[in-house]
């Protein structure tokens, strides 16, 4: 990674006021949103009895909007003033949320996860352009790491807190924090400095806009190297993680404590991996570090499956954490800095829906398939994929080195 997107460290960038606050807003609303999400899996699997594809079909609900109103949505939060757009959908997903407290009908969660995406639709690429915006120079690829580590924080606690507040209070317990969550990242976002609306293509129809934006993915080899590798990695490891819960009850037979646990190590391991990308980074090209984080993630996955057991999932879970911090970090950072400033929605977007599309299809793939060859088949699968992946990317670097080198 160049050091213009990597000379500061964490300290360095946290004396920012802004960098500041938008991190304790991610740490607010990511921590609400899991405790959430955990809450809802827990009551499908643990009290409705949910099937593999029931409990699958929550996150589908969730990623088709995101699949498919991503593009359009970039275009949109190209022109758009960044702060209201990050301030009115935190205050909609958090009236969204209050629908949770009511509904125990899978067909109204489906429902409500699929809305609450469709919002999130403009959030995520508004948020992009924010931690663009904000970091300071040379603070980029550790601004990214802050925010993973915000989101993983947030992971290594709220499940376990999911499960105790679910098992004590109830499942409204934590869709009331989650609620509040919202409102209070809208509050903080709202002393942010980040701008007024977006001089992007102002006299751009939206279909010429969007059209303009694949064009720029499709012809940067950067851009399109990331955004298959990530989207091809997603879909082994959705296939993989959509079912937890299902391996944790059938083949480890345990309960939601211990699902709790597990997603709280995944956390723990991407806390390690952004504290080592950074360093590594100095070393190593983004493009490398990608396909570590995809042979590792498939290594981790093939481990899991491979023993059957509580302590061996356990380690999988670290080192999977672990690995695909290189991917996520690195990716974001290299989208954000290969991308001109007035496409960066689209681009964010666009990458977010190629994510979407490939959980969407795992989500339907994952569940029959499992209840038809077996769980541990389909994580087995899920991991030759992975690794697959990586070496085709590899070999692909190395072609492009050795075409470079005869021109």
């Amino acid at each position: 990674m160049s050091s213009a997107a990597s000379a500061l460290g964490f300290r360095e960038v946290l004396q920012s006021p802004e960098v500041k606050r938008l991190w304790i807003a991610q740490i607010v609303s990511i921590f609400g949103d899991f405790l959430a999400i955990f809450a809802v899996f827990s009551v499908v699997t643990f009290q409705l009895h949910g099937t593999a594809t029931q409990v699958s079909m929550i996150m589908a609900a969730y990623l088709t909007p995101l699949a498919v109103i991503s593009p359009l949505a970039g275009v949109f939060v190209d022109k758009w003033n960044i702060k209201a757009t990050m301030i009115a959908s935190d205050v909609i997903r958090g009236c969204l949320v209050v629908a949770l407290i009511f509904v125990r009908d899978l067909n109204a969660i489906y429902g409500i996860f699929f809305l609450l995406s469709t919002v999130s639709s403009f959030y995520y690429p508004a948020q992009s352009i924010a931690i663009r915006t904000l970091a300071p120079a040379g603070g980029l690829l550790s601004v990214n790491a802050l925010m993973t580590q915000a989101m993983q924080a947030s992971q290594i606690v709220s499940p376990a807190v999911s499960g105790l507040l679910v098992e004590a209070l109830g499942a409204n317990a934590c869709f009331i924090y989650d609620v509040a969550s919202f409102f209070a990242s809208a509050a903080l976002v709202a002393s942010l400095p980040i701008g007024g609306a977006r001089p992007a293509v102002p006299q751009a129809s939206v279909v010429r806009a969007m059209g303009d934006g694949f064009r720029f993915i499709f012809t940067h080899p950067v851009i399109s190297f990331v955004m298959i590798s990530m989207a091809s990695g997603m879909f082994a490891v959705r296939c993989f993680g959509t079912l937890l819960s299902i391996y944790v009850r059938d083949v480890l037979h345990s309960t939601a404590g211990l699902f709790g646990t597990l997603n709280t190590l995944i956390g723990v391991g991407m806390i390690l991996g952004t504290q080592v990308v950074r360093r590594a980074a100095a070393r190593v090209s983004p493009q490398h570090l990608v396909m570590l984080g995809l042979a590792g993630m498939g290594l981790s996955v093939f481990v899991t499956a491979l023993f059957g057991s509580i302590s061996s999932t356990a380690a999988g879970m670290l080192a999977l954490g672990f690995f695909a911090a290189f991917n996520m970090v690195t990716s974001q950072t290299l989208v954000q800095q290969e991308t001109p400033h007035e496409m960066l929605g689209r681009v964010s977007s666009s990458l977010m829906s190629l994510m979407a599309v490939a959980q969407v299809l795992a989500m339907f793939v994952a569940g029959p398939v499992a209840e038809y060859s077996g769980l541990r088949n389909l994580y087995f699968g899920s991991a030759a994929m992975l690794v697959a992946i990586a070496a085709a990317g590899l070999l692909w670097l190395r072609r492009g080195k050795t075409e470079a080198a005869e021109v």
